[in-house]
């Protein structure tokens, strides 16, 4: 709790392998460096947990806590349940397909990442595992819950396409090493973050077929 709110605290610990001083100057830049990224994606309307507090004594961020299962987990779940429902013909009415929310899925990754990148904040580790699904996801019934990005650890401000391209080949990779058989989500998520923002989105995905390139390179070289 911080100030009567459900939060949680975020601490950066000390890396015994560095120099003590360089440690700590490095350790309180990243602090400093992630609260201003969620500062500045709330301001250009990026769903993020609110920071309450940055304690640069104690190397902590005191943020909104966002209840509910990742991205991944809500995948996974959902898939495993609509399986279960085809097994039992009494559940099938209730049990939606998979995929059957992906345009809306789609539509809220894609335009949170378009918003982000619009602001120029580079993610550094986007995975199926960094995008929350704010909300009870018990219910039987596959609901589409508000989405929140969370840890900036490795954030940073570019203006580059080619920074914004690699945090898509990043979330791209995780869809697919993670959830297979979602090649058509990630292209609706592509459609949703190109329709933000066309003229800069433009560039962006362009760049984005060369990382892919250079990815696939890498592994057929090993």
């Amino acid at each position: 709790m911080f100030c009567g709110r459900p939060a949680i605290a975020k601490q950066r610990f000390n890396k015994t392998y560095r120099h003590p001083d360089l440690d700590k100057k490095l350790t309180s830049r990243r602090l400093v460096q992630e609260g201003r990224l969620l500062l500045k994606c709330l301001k250009a309307n990026v769903p993020v947990p609110t920071i309450w507090w940055v304690d640069m004594a104690r190397l902590t961020l005191y943020m909104e806590r966002i209840d509910g299962p990742s991205l991944r987990d809500y995948l996974f779940a959902s898939t495993v349940g609509w399986l279960s429902g085809q097994s039992h013909t009494q559940e099938r009415s209730s049990s939606l397909s998979p995929m059957s929310l992906d345009d809306g899925l789609a539509q809220k990754v894609g335009e949170s990442l378009a918003k982000m990148h619009d602001a120029n904040i580079i993610h550094g580790d986007l995975t199926t595992s960094n995008i929350l699904c704010q909300g009870e996801s018990s219910s039987p019934v596959r609901v589409l819950l508000p989405l929140v990005i969370i840890d900036f650890g490795l954030g940073y401000i570019s203006t580059l396409p080619e920074d914004k391209a690699v945090d898509l080949y990043v979330l791209e990779r995780a869809f697919f090493s993670t959830h297979p058989g979602t090649e058509d989500l990630f292209q609706g998520i592509l459609q949703a973050y190109r329709k933000v923002t066309p003229a800069s989105a433009k560039a962006v995905l362009h760049r984005l077929e060369d990382v892919r390139l250079r990815g696939r390179k890498r592994s057929m070289v090993g």
